[in-house]
């Protein structure tokens, strides 16, 4: 759900300057000079509703700590990653940041050892997170970074735009890999020539089945998540994966893809009715298709996964506060990400925003809210990345049904065979940055369905192997047989 949550909660993103980062983590100057302010940097715009945001915030922090001021320091989603990136390099003392690269960051050094600290001084948090977590962030077996406890599994799943659906009366119930969507696509195509059949874009990737990308989905290593193979492989030269770039470079011979999907960035939002079929990531805190409704305005859609449920390092690493390594207020610092994890009212008058304002009890025993007109984007702050979702209210339209949908899933769910398997890749980073390069050559004509697999393929593998591709596999198996041999 990062995708869409992220375009749809921080509308109109624009660049913006960083808020008094030099003074991050500095004595607070308001009403007690022995308060310590901790800041959070995070991307996003800032809401509307900041100064209000931040005074209940802090009103409820002071109950527990009373020495503690928070303070949120937003950097807009166009910047983040490279404003972050000079943080980390600049060895800028922040005190907490959402994380960029976790592993590769914590790899280097670049964050605060957390081992000791998120079990003294934030024991209940750490307690409630589902292990899957820890498991997932843990590099060189040591805690760099607090996770945000909610989609612990998540599944790539074809969304199906309901409007069209029943206009044209397509079934797609059977729906569950690429390859059977056909008759769906086909008969909305012939209907409807003039809207993108199967809505893609530049940066869409493919989906395996069940398969762990070890460092990142940017490069073509694979592992079989469900442990029938203990191989690390080139994901593109497994049947599974060809037998997609084919079915897909076949749809977009038939324009059922945008003719311009390698090279577009065009945003296919989900309230209109631009798009058939799309691509997105869904979790159990989704509730289905509750979540997606949600955010497209109660626009009605279906759901169809096409990959299995394992809890995985790069689901466990989709939402990660670090501490900066030189940040003065570490303790504090983990005592704030204690609180945003174990306190509802702290919690939730973030993510939904602020009570009385943007939202209201319907049912305050049983945490069941309904919102207002003033709920809308830039007046809350995403639930993905902000804390534990297991103690958000929910809105009336969530069952108990599918809460405890919600919470079978999540126990039911297996782990991947490489949950935990978080590699050094400094012994070859030349070579990893010459794969990186060849990569951006293919990944956009080979995902979108542009290219003929066999050929391109074929001339890829060529390039990556000059590029080193031999010497980090070889790395990469070495430690993940390491990895596996100590489980």
């Amino acid at each position: 759900m990062k995708k869409w949550i992220r375009n749809l909660t921080f509308v109109g993103m624009a660049a913006m300057s960083m808020l008094a980062l030099a003074a991050c983590g500095s004595k607070s100057n308001s009403s007690s000079s022995a308060k310590t302010t901790v800041s959070m940097t995070m991307p996003g715009d800032k809401p509307k509703n900041y100064t209000e945001i931040i005074n209940k915030a802090n009103k409820e922090i002071h109950k527990t700590y009373k020495d503690i001021d928070l303070k949120m320091n937003f950097i807009g989603w166009g910047d983040y990653e490279k404003k972050y990136n000079v943080m980390i390099t600049s060895g800028e003392s922040y005190d907490i940041a959402f994380a960029q690269s976790y592993a590769a960051n914590a790899a280097k050094g670049a964050y605060a050892d957390l081992t000791d600290l998120v079990k003294k001084d934030a024991k209940k948090a750490y307690d409630t997170v589902d292990p899957a977590y820890w498991k997932g962030v843990t590099v060189n077996d040591k805690i760099y970074g607090f996770p945000v406890n909610a989609n612990v599994f998540a599944q790539n799943a074809l969304v199906f735009n309901k409007q069209f659906l029943d206009k044209n009366n397509i079934d797609v119930n059977a729906v569950n890999s690429y390859a059977s969507m056909e008759p769906a696509l086909e008969k909305f195509h012939k209907a409807n020539p003039g809207v993108a059949g199967f809505a893609i874009g530049q940066g869409f990737k493919a989906s395996p089945k069940s398969m762990d990308f070890p460092v990142g989905n940017g490069y073509p290593f694979a592992i079989d998540s469900s442990g029938k193979s203990d191989k690390i492989v080139n994901v593109y030269d497994t049947e599974e994966m060809r037998g997609i770039l084919e079915t897909l470079h076949k749809y977009y011979l038939k324009g059922y893809i945008p003719k311009d999907a390698a090279t577009s960035s065009t945003q296919y939002n989900l309230q209109d009715n631009t798009w058939f079929t799309r691509q997105e990531t869904v979790g159990p805190y989704d509730y289905g298709n509750t979540a997606l409704q949600n955010a497209a305005g109660g626009k009605k859609m279906a759901i169809q996964p096409i990959t299995d449920p394992y809890k995985s390092s790069a689901q466990a690493q989709v939402a990660v506060w670090s501490i900066s390594k030189t940040s003065k207020h570490k303790k504090e610092s983990v005592q704030i990400l204690n609180l945003l994890n174990t306190d509802k009212t702290l919690l939730n008058n973030i993510v939904w925003g602020v009570q009385g304002q943007q939202w209201n009890f319907t049912d305050k025993a049983k945490g069941k809210i309904k919102t207002t007109s003033k709920y809308k984007p830039n007046y809350f702050i995403g639930a993905w990345m902000m804390g534990n979702n297991n103690i958000l209210y929910t809105q009336d339209a969530v069952t108990p049904e599918m809460i405890q949908k919600r919470d079978d899933s999540i126990k039911d769910a297996k782990q991947s065979a490489a949950l935990g398997f978080n590699p050094d890749t400094s012994s070859v980073k030349t070579e990893m940055t010459n794969l990186s390069n060849v990569m951006s050559k293919y990944l956009d004509i080979l995902n979108t369905g542009t290219a003929d697999p066999v050929p391109t393929i074929e001339k890829m593998d060529k390039e990556l192997k000059t590029a080193g591709y031999d010497k980090v596999q070889k790395e990469l198996q070495k430690q993940y047989d390491a990895f596996l041999a100590k489980k």
